[in-house]
């Protein structure tokens, strides 16, 4: 999954960004609401972190220009103004959810996975397809009740298949939700991951859940 943050205090931009990547996201950092705003035009993320108070343009105005776009990724506002009004200004921007700064960051993680399992419009945080059970937020991952170690990229790869479970999949949505703005998308990690990914989900059990379409792309179905 990827995330945009939207924060012009550059220490705090990083904290958030060092924790959501310790989480298996990959994330883009802008520094001001124009920048914020060309990236959230531009670029797909399945999750926009928003500060109010920017330089250029401020994250009201941003939100409100993305959703007369129609652009419908969720949107987390974080901003150190606190009051009723200004909440409800926020939420009628167009954000999905508002935090007021200083923030848990356990907190702060939990509202980053509830907003992207409601943008799926999905029920329970464990992810399911047959026998194999992934959990976004333990990060564990289990197939007929085994546990199976994957690293931090695979189990993004993974957590975006299952997200999209039945669908296909194409190399260049992968790229796009998993790998961060200065991912090189012409090379060919993405197959080599996926091949990882078999061996690993799999490897000893009689029914494959990862197909190859070719040319196209991958799918998990059950």
């Amino acid at each position: 999954m990827r995330i945009l943050i939207v924060e012009d205090e550059h220490r705090l931009s990083n904290i958030i960004k060092k924790g959501l990547v310790e989480d298996g996201f990959a994330v883009d950092q802008a520094f001001d609401g124009e920048e914020g705003l060309y990236l959230a035009e531009t670029e797909q993320y399945d999750l926009i972190v928003l500060d109010i108070m920017l330089p250029k343009l401020d994250g009201l105005q941003l939100c409100k220009e993305l959703r007369r776009e129609n652009v419908k990724t969720p949107v987390l506002m974080v901003t150190a103004k606190s009051t009723t009004e200004d909440k409800v200004a926020g939420l009628d921007s167009g954000a999905d959810d508002y935090m007021t700064k200083p923030f848990s960051f356990i907190e702060f993680r939990s509202r980053v996975h509830a907003l992207i399992r409601r943008s799926h419009q999905e029920i329970s945080p464990v992810l399911k397809v047959d026998n194999l059970e992934v959990d976004p937020l333990k990060h564990s991952v289990k197939r007929g009740g085994k546990a199976i170690n994957l690293t931090p990229k695979e189990f993004a790869v993974l957590e975006f298949l299952l997200r999209h479970k039945t669908e296909v999949v194409s190399r260049t949505m992968i790229v796009e939700h998993v790998w961060d703005y200065n991912f090189d998308g012409m090379s060919n990690v993405i197959d080599v991951f996926v091949v990882s990914l078999r061996k690993k989900i799999d490897g000893g059990f009689p029914k494959k859940l990862i197909q190859t379409i070719h040319g196209v792309g991958y799918k998990v179905d059950n």
